[in-house]
C-alpha cells in the first residue's frame, strides 16, 4: 500500500499512527500543501477532493478521508483494536474523534485560513485568533468529555490507545502552533503526553517525516 500525505497534515498524521500501532508497512509519499501539489491533475484523477491522506491499496483502489480510513484499517487488520468490544464504547470513542475531525479541524484547517486571509483580508495574526477560537471551543467539550468520565483512563477511552486518541494527539500539535494554553485543559495534555511516550505516536509525528521541514 502507498500513503499519500503531507509531514503537517493532520488527518493524514492520525493515519501514520494508525499504521504504527498495527504493524502495517507502507510505502509513503508527499502532497506539499503550501505548493499546491495535491491540485495537480494527476493527483484530482485519484483524488478528486484534493485533500490528504489518500491510501492507495495494492489494487489499485485510493481510499480518501482519514476516518474512512481507520475504519478500513480496523476492519482488515483488527489487531490491536482501534475500538472498544461494547457498542456502547465504541460510540463513545467515535463522538470522541469526532470533536477534532468534524466540529474544530474543517473550519481551521490550511485553506480555510487562507481563504481567510484572501477573500476577508485577515492577517495572519487574525486567522491565528480564528483557529484558536475554534481549537479552544473543541477541546473544552472534549476535556469536559473526559476529565470526570469513568471511561477514561491512561488514555481517552481505557487503558490502551483508541480511535479517539488518533485524532486528539495531531489537534493538539495543531493548538501548539496557534499558540493554544494547553493549561486550561489539563485532562488533555495528560492525554496527550501519554500517547507521545508511545513509539507508535512519537514515530507519526510530523518532524519525524521524510519530508518535513522548519
Amino acid at each position: 500500500m502507498k500513503l499519500i500525505g503531507y509531514f503537517r497534515s493532520s488527518a493524514a498524521f492520525r493515519v501514520r499512527i494508525a499504521l504504527n500501532l498495527k504493524g502495517i508497512t507502507v510505502e509513503h509519499a508527499s502532497r506539499h500543501l503550501r505548493k499546491g501539489e495535491h491540485r495537480a491533475p494527476d493527483y484530482v484523477a485519484i483524488n478528486p477532493q484534493k485533500l490528504v491522506p489518500a491510501l492507495v491499496l495494492d489494487g489499485g483502489e485510493v481510499l480518501t478521508q482519514s476516518l474512512a480510513i481507520l475504519e478500513y484499517l480496523e476492519e482488515t487488520h483488527p489487531d490491536p483494536p482501534l475500538l472498544p468490544a461494547d457498542p456502547v464504547g465504541r460510540a463513545r470513542v467515535r463522538a470522541l474523534a469526532l470533536i477534532p475531525t468534524a466540529d474544530i479541524h474543517p473550519i481551521q484547517n490550511l485553506r480555510v485560513m487562507a481563504y481567510l486571509r484572501e477573500m476577508y483580508e485577515q492577517s495572519e495574526e487574525g486567522t491565528f485568533a480564528w483557529s484558536r477560537h475554534w481549537i479552544e471551543t473543541g477541546f473544552e467539550a472534549y476535556e469536559a468529555s473526559v476529565a470526570h468520565n469513568r471511561h477514561t483512563g491512561a488514555f481517552s477511552h481505557g487503558d490502551l490507545p483508541t480511535m479517539a486518541d488518533l485524532c486528539l494527539v495531531p489537534q493538539v500539535f495543531n493548538a501548539q502552533r496557534f499558540k493554544v494554553d494547553m493549561a486550561k485543559f489539563p485532562t488533555i495534555q495528560r492525554i496527550y503526553t501519554t500517547c507521545m511516550q508511545h513509539p507508535a505516536f512519537d514515530s507519526a509525528q510530523p518532524s519525524k517525516q521524510p519530508d518535513a521541514e522548519p
